[in-house]
């Protein structure tokens, strides 16, 4: 088993682990071995740290032969988006700027991580500055889909999804402002949620009250995933947003039926009929399950242009030192500083009415439905050379943001939102299947989350 112990889930590692069936430096070692094999093709790992990763086995190890009580994750391999500190490994951003930055401090996630007993390995592909839902960048290059090494992982936690994919580690952290942990878990065929604003505290950062952007966890199952956003989610005093209570993994005692809505399009930009038919069966399976299912017509087409005036202002609020050098930024990031810049304060403060109109009407959806249900992304994955896709069901987007806005128009509400594979499509690639509960309902979407992965498991891809 040694050699194949890449392809283990948390859970099996760290039980594996406790009943001493093998060892934590056997287990990185493999991933390592395999890592070494996969990923110049995939471009996932962009610093690896393999005598760190090799040294915090060894302290696993020893905690096991001295018998201490075993930590959640222990043993646990792990990549963590490279714009999250890890103190004394490369952390870039994906930007030039930052092309040779090696942190002092851990942000707050990663410190929990570390002492959950988790390896860290390295650190995984990101756009610059994570903006965009591509992952690219002038200092590492593409990351690629390990479905069809041809087409885009999605981003901007392109570098986690397909790690996890290709078997790189079994969990992966990353962040959220549009779509970053959706987007390339739909398209690389794992899981990832956006956790409800202010459960997994950020930072320390210097803008501690913007509600759009969260961390949160990735994994290839909804178990690892739910242990993974436990160990992120307790409150913290450095983050105003945070509860005072954090986030247990719960199984249910009482199954009950939830009652569900979907909708297939809910920003009326069109989607791919493959990809439509793909996730009306998984509701319908779901249905099929004792769940109750309603199809439903529900129109957040208005989010898509609030969404956009709310993130350039993000963006510059997030960029003052360096809207200066603009010229220096690649054409995503530099686009959205520029727009923040250039819009009005009323453009401002009517995307701030809509966004609460918008509320309004999901928070009526909930009033009636235990979860709300859509694809992920109305498209498959593209090529990765391409920016963006230029057209979804023949009709233009306008910008290079708009063709997930199936993802961020619930970005704008703070609820928790979760992408899980609902099948592959006809050309045999990942299709997401999107679940929007309210805050705070986290284990219900976990829940649902392995309704389906047992409907419809896909196992991992061949990496030619």
């Amino acid at each position: 088993m040694g050699n194949d112990l890449w392809k283990l889930t948390a859970a099996n590692i760290t039980d594996g682990i406790a009943s001493k069936s093998f060892s934590a430096s056997e287990v990185v070692r493999s991933h390592l071995q395999h890592i070494e094999k996969v990923n110049p093709k995939v471009n996932a790992i962009v610093t690896l740290d393999e005598e760190f990763a090799n040294l915090q086995a060894n302290e696993v190890d020893k905690r096991v032969k001295d018998g201490k009580e075993l930590r959640p994750l222990e043993g646990v391999p792990i990549g963590i988006k490279d714009t999250t500190a890890v103190k004394g490994i490369r952390t870039t951003h994906g930007s030039k700027f930052f092309e040779h930055h090696v942190p002092d401090t851990d942000d707050i996630i990663v410190d929990r991580i570390k002492a959950s007993g988790a390896i860290i390995l390295g650190k995984t592909n990101t756009p610059e500055f994570a903006a965009g839902g591509n992952t690219f960048n002038d200092i590492f290059g593409a990351t690629k889909n390990p479905w069809n090494l041809s087409l885009s992982a999605g981003g901007s936690t392109g570098g986690g999804a397909a790690g996890l994919a290709a078997g790189m580690f079994p969990l992966a952290s990353g962040t959220d402002l549009g779509g970053s942990l959706r987007i390339p878990a739909a398209f690389c065929g794992v899981q990832g949620i956006r956790p409800t604003v202010g459960l997994v505290p950020v930072g320390p950062k210097n803008l501690p009250f913007q509600s759009l952007g969260v961390s949160g966890p990735m994994a290839r199952n909804s178990h690892d995933l739910g242990v993974l956003l436990e160990v992120m989610a307790k409150p913290h005093h450095l983050d105003p947003l945070s509860p005072g209570f954090g986030f247990e993994l719960t199984q249910e005692k009482n199954h009950k039926e939830l009652k569900l809505a979907y909708v297939n399009d809910p920003v009326c930009i069109g989607i791919d009929n493959d990809v439509a038919d793909k996730c009306e069966k998984a509701v319908h399976d779901l249905a099929n399950l004792g769940h109750k299912l309603e199809i439903i017509e529900i129109d957040f087409s208005e989010g898509r242009e609030a969404f956009e005036i709310l993130r350039a202002q993000s963006m510059v609020n997030g960029f003052l030192d360096y809207v200066e050098k603009l010229d220096q930024m690649g054409e995503n990031i530099a686009g959205n500083i520029k727009r923040g810049l250039d819009q009005s304060s009323l453009d401002v403060a009517r995307a701030e009415v809509t966004r609460g109109e918008l509320w309004k009407k999901l928070a009526a959806v909930f009033t009636t439905y235990d979860a709300l249900v859509t694809p992920t992304l109305p498209i498959t994955p593209f090529p990765f050379e391409e920016n963006y896709p230029k057209k979804i069901d023949n009709k233009p987007t306008r910008s290079y943001i708009d063709w997930f806005s199936t993802t961020f128009v619930f970005s704008l509400f703070g609820v928790p939102a979760l992408s899980v594979p609902a099948g592959l499509s006809n050309n045999k690639l990942p299709v997401g299947l999107q679940i929007i509960g309210p805050h705070f309902s986290e284990n219900r979407l976990l829940r649902l989350a392995k309704n389906v992965e047992e409907l419809f498991p896909i196992g991992f891809p061949t990496i030619d």
